[in-house]
């Protein structure tokens, strides 16, 4: 099969090349997916489990991504709960080949059933930042209506998405970025804007949730707009700085099939949109994943037509 491939990570996404690797075969309680569109998350080059297994050893040339939206080819020994012919969508295990190919070997949990009328593209667009939006709101931050959040990044791929299942829970909404993200982060249902290269964060004044996904110096100044019993909550590694009377929070998303589930049915409902900024493909994806030119909005890539 055609895949993409990485061997040096010094090399980061130019390292990235097309080559041909054998088919992977479903283990026990796996499903074998017919790739029809991949997501890939620039970070992932850095994690660990990009290039070794869960016992330290290389694994390399590894297969990136972890998102994907396909149909299910074949069955594992003991796999319940999926059928061959079933269209899925998921999140992949960071310590094997991943979706950046015509097939992948994953874990059937990981997996939810995707809609006969959610395109492929969209499905692939998912997992990775509706699954970090849902469960630092709701796992982690605990969210109640009633309260107000700090959404940093609110415009983008993960801050988007925290911004709507916020706003729909009922919370009050102040979202963060560049000033050429103010009126995107309003039509997600951002309540106010800080412009962070121009407005002063800390006149937003006391909040109950921080979604952090900046780390750093706007990471330290949100900590100390949490109100007592608030809590922060970050993507952006262990918190460095906490708030006086509250908690924080850094966590890794995990794949949930009925969190998927929930929010491929606001995906459907019109409740939740997504933001795809170019769909190239797997010809194209070491081109496609190397940009020369900021892509607002997730790279996808469509493996089959």
């Amino acid at each position: 099969m055609k895949a993409i491939v990485v061997t040096d990570e010094a090399a980061g996404t130019a390292g990235m090349t097309l080559a041909e690797r054998p088919e992977p075969e479903a283990a026990g309680n796996d499903v074998l997916v017919e790739v029809h569109a991949s997501g890939f998350t620039r970070d992932e080059l850095t994690w660990p489990g990009t290039w070794t297994d869960r016992l330290g050893r290389d694994r390399t040339p590894s297969i990136p991504g972890h998102e994907l939206a396909g149909v299910v080819s074949a069955l594992g020994y003991g796999t319940a709960g999926l059928s061959v012919g079933q269209r899925v969508f998921g999140l992949t295990d960071w310590t094997r080949d991943g979706t950046l190919a015509e097939y992948a070997a994953v874990e059937a949990r990981n997996l939810a059933p995707l809609p006969g009328d959610v395109d492929f593209t969209v499905g692939a667009s998912l997992p990775i930042s509706g699954l970090t939006a849902w469960q630092g709101l709701f796992e982690h931050g605990r969210l109640r209506a009633g309260q107000s959040v700090l959404v940093h990044g609110a415009a983008g791929g993960v801050g988007s998405m925290v911004t709507q299942l916020a706003r729909e829970a009922g919370a009050y909404i102040v979202g963060t970025g560049r000033s050429v993200d103010r009126e995107a982060a309003l039509e997600f249902g951002a309540q106010e804007f800080v412009d962070l290269e121009n407005d002063a964060l800390e006149d937003v004044g006391g909040v109950d949730l921080v979604f952090d996904v900046f780390g750093g110096e706007i990471q330290k100044r949100s900590a100390g707009l949490v109100r007592p019993g608030g809590m922060l909550v970050s993507i952006a590694g262990p918190p460095e700085a906490r708030p006086a009377d509250g908690l924080a929070i850094d966590f890794v998303v995990e794949s949930d099939r009925a969190q998927l589930g929930e929010i491929v049915r606001r995906v459907r409902d019109g409740r939740l949109r997504t933001v795809i900024g170019h769909v190239a493909t797997l010809d194209d994806a070491v081109a496609a994943l190397n940009p020369t030119e900021r892509v607002k909005g997730k790279t996808i890539i469509g493996v089959r037509p």
